[in-house]
């Protein structure tokens, strides 16, 4: 049975965001310089909007923290948008201008967006109204609430790092990053590449595509390290750790596809050159020399880092258009542009950091039971030597 739940609430221009995170265990410490450092990561990158200059994302505890403790009451998060005070007039939720609402209405959607499908599904004329919640804006929320579950799993030693593995042509033939690659990642550079060197020529490819009113798509590498085995389950489809995993990857804005280890690499070639040989230390360790799984087999954890790739697309909102119809006169028309970023990948990998976080703390409360850190923590180190005993 899943234990951390979270809904996140509110659109890309109204009042803010909120976070509601149920499942936490009582007397987890907050850490809240982490939290408002993961927010910053988020809005960082080159190639992002004039959004990003405008916000400084921070976030406000309403519910489920006393005196930097956790209750085990739910966790309610508020993030104010600061760009509201421009758009309340047209995003209010009682009154609106009818006539500034008409000047900001999408009406000629845009290619790859959820405009168009989510106008037919919730028949809605304009096309704001399905925009404003499918903007990646709302990834904020999740970033903070993962900050929650990434401090969780910290208790246990467990580390999430990310990092931009590829930018459209510029890196696509890397080899699968480890761990000891994204410890040499630079949070402050312009697009925490994973391969330094390859940084001056992805910067170079977003310049041109912001001159031509274009976008770019890529790779984030997303691995977290100290995970143990046992977590997650083969007996039922949807406990398996991989599935859980790659549905949350997934439901990130943007990206198509999911990577886990290398199963690209492995896909290709025979199964004696795709899977990890195994052995047993002396102090009674199960590990393996390579990692091809990526830390997963059958929907459980193995012990070894679990590695994790996501594929974005460019952003579909193009400063010089594509092909579209205009609803009004159902006439060719060319999209719209909303405001927004030439690529986010530098942010994506954040936002996966905070999706693998709250699955991996999910699945281990899971395994683990108990409604305290203290019970929790009893948990982990019975279980832990049951482990190390097995199989004797």
């Amino acid at each position: 049975m899943r234990r951390l739940h979270l809904t996140t609430g509110g659109e890309s221009h109204g009042p803010g965001l909120t976070a509601i995170l149920t499942g936490l265990p009582a007397g987890m410490r907050v850490d809240f310089d982490l939290l408002a450092r993961d927010l910053a990561r988020r809005q960082h990158g080159f190639g992002r909007g004039r959004r990003m200059q405008i916000e400084k994302d921070t976030a406000e505890v309403r519910g489920g923290v006393r005196g930097g403790e956790t209750l085990g009451s739910p966790l309610v998060l508020w993030i104010q948008n600061r760009d509201y005070v421009s758009w309340e007039k047209i995003m209010g939720p009682e009154a609106t201008d009818p006539h500034l609402v008409e000047t900001r209405r999408l009406k000629s959607p845009r290619p790859g967006h959820t405009d168009l499908a989510g106008g037919i599904k919730y028949q809605r004329h304009d096309l704001r109204d399905i925009l404003e919640r499918a903007s990646a804006r709302e990834t904020t929320a999740r970033v903070a609430a993962g900050a929650f579950a990434r401090m969780l799993l910290a208790e246990f030693g467990i580390e999430i790092k990310s990092g931009v593995r590829s930018l459209g042509p510029i890196g696509a033939d890397a080899p699968v990053p480890t761990w000891e690659d994204l410890l040499q990642v630079d949070e402050t550079s312009p697009l925490r590449a994973i391969d330094r060197g390859l940084e001056p020529e992805m910067v170079r490819l977003v310049e041109q595509a912001k001159e031509e009113g274009d976008t770019l798509g890529g790779a984030v590498t997303v691995i977290a390290h100290g995970v143990p085995p046992g977590l997650g389950s083969h007996v039922q489809w949807d406990e398996k750790l991989d599935g859980r995993l790659a549905q949350a990857i997934l439901s990130i804005h943007a990206v198509k596809a999911v990577e886990i280890g290398a199963g690209v690499t492995a896909s290709q070639g025979f199964g004696s050159a795709a899977h990890d040989a195994i052995e047993r230390t002396e102090d009674g360790r199960w590990v393996r020399p390579t990692n091809r799984a990526g830390g997963l087999e059958g929907g459980v954890t193995n012990g070894e880092d679990v590695v994790i790739t996501a594929y974005k697309k460019p952003i579909a909102t193009l400063r010089k258009g594509l092909p579209s119809v205009d609803l009004d006169t159902l006439e060719a028309r060319t999209s719209q542009y909303e405001r927004s970023d030439v690529t986010a990948l530098p942010a994506a990998g954040v936002i996966a950091e905070a999706m693998v976080a709250l699955v991996l703390a999910d699945a281990l409360l899971e395994k683990l039971g108990g409604d305290s850190m203290r019970e929790i923590r009893s948990h982990w180190e019975a279980t832990a030597a049951q482990q190390r005993a097995w199989p004797g």
